[in-house]
């Protein structure tokens, strides 16, 4: 008999190879049947907010449907992957799914290593320091992202803005009056980057500094005495207690700068060109009105790209659970 069965058997008190009696199988259907009857609402809720929904968009991605279809009443004619061939041929969908992507590996990696840096220095401040910084970081994150957007657009404005003043004051000259940050794409995705990652970073920083505390204060000081720098110690000892934490930060971090759009409309709205500014979610936006075939393929391929960058992720999950 395997370990595992003689630790099934000693558990239920019989041999795990001996069929079932009918009171255990009813006990297994009694439980069956709760576990179905406390899911079931919760299923029920998901079908209807995204299983539905989700269904729908990925139908429609196949059809010619429009405005007019749905005014007149009329039925869609499937075009199959036309929408599609069409997205890839003839629009500007690939430069803005390359923009979205690089705009997108640039986010997460200054989110992750700003956020993990303010982590760390949050465990030498002292307590009255560690609580100011926590403050702060928690006004940043509480800001919603609309108004934090215009509140930067004000910081960076043309005319009244602050940044324009000091660089003004520090050269001595007036080469930055009425200087536009976002009519240059390069410049608007500055701002951009610094609107996110001042909102971005808390959340990385909290959820790092509560992984931290998990660390063994023992096995630091044990690294310590071995003669271990502060950057071994990170990446030897304080690295694998944290992995799993960061692999979550990290997934959660490309599913949301992937998904950006109201600082990018925002700060469209103020001065940017939109044609050459947008990602993914305000040229989905901002793509014919009532073309709901075109749009839902728009739609079905986000759906494919977020699951394929978070698939790795959800597979290491799937394997740790099964150990």
């Amino acid at each position: 008999m395997t370990a595992t069965a003689v630790d099934t058997a000693s558990t239920t008190g019989r041999s795990a190879d001996l069929p079932r009696t009918p009171r255990e199988k009813s006990r297994a259907r009694r439980d069956a049947r709760s576990a179905w009857t406390l899911l079931g609402p919760s299923l029920i809720i998901l079908g209807v907010m995204i299983g539905y929904p989700a269904v729908i968009m990925v139908v429609q991605s196949f059809t010619d449907y429009t405005v007019k279809n749905k005014v007149l009443g009329t039925p869609a004619n499937f075009v199959w992957f036309e929408n599609y061939i069409a997205l890839f041929s003839e629009s500007d969908f690939p430069a803005v799914l390359m923009r979205s992507l690089g705009l997108m590996v640039v986010l997460t990696v200054l989110n992750m290593l700003v956020g993990t840096l303010v982590a760390i220095l949050m465990t030498r401040l002292s307590r009255a320091w560690r609580i100011t910084v926590s403050v702060g970081l928690l006004l940043a994150w509480a800001m919603p992202a609309l108004t934090a957007t215009v509140v930067w657009g004000w910081i960076f404005d043309t005319q009244y803005g602050v940044v324009n003043w000091v660089l003004n004051t520090i050269t001595g000259t007036s080469d930055w009056t009425n200087h536009s940050w976002l009519l240059n794409p390069w410049s608007f995705y500055l701002v951009l980057t610094i609107i996110v990652v001042w909102q971005s970073v808390p959340f990385v920083a909290f959820t790092t500094y509560a992984a931290l505390g998990q660390v063994p204060g023992e096995v630091l000081e044990a690294a310590s005495l071995d003669g271990a720098t502060g950057v071994k110690r990170f990446y030897l000892v304080v690295f694998p207690y944290l992995r799993s934490v960061l692999t979550v930060v990290l997934v959660l971090q490309i599913i949301w700068n992937l998904r950006i759009f109201t600082q990018v409309y925002a700060l469209q709205s103020r001065g940017g060109i939109a044609a050459e500014t947008n990602v993914l979610g305000t040229y989905l936006f901002r793509q014919g009105v009532g073309e709901f075939g075109a749009t839902s393929a728009i739609g079905v391929v986000m759906v494919i790209l977020l699951l394929a960058l978070s698939w790795g992720y959800v597979r290491t999950t799937l394997k740790e659970e099964e150990l």
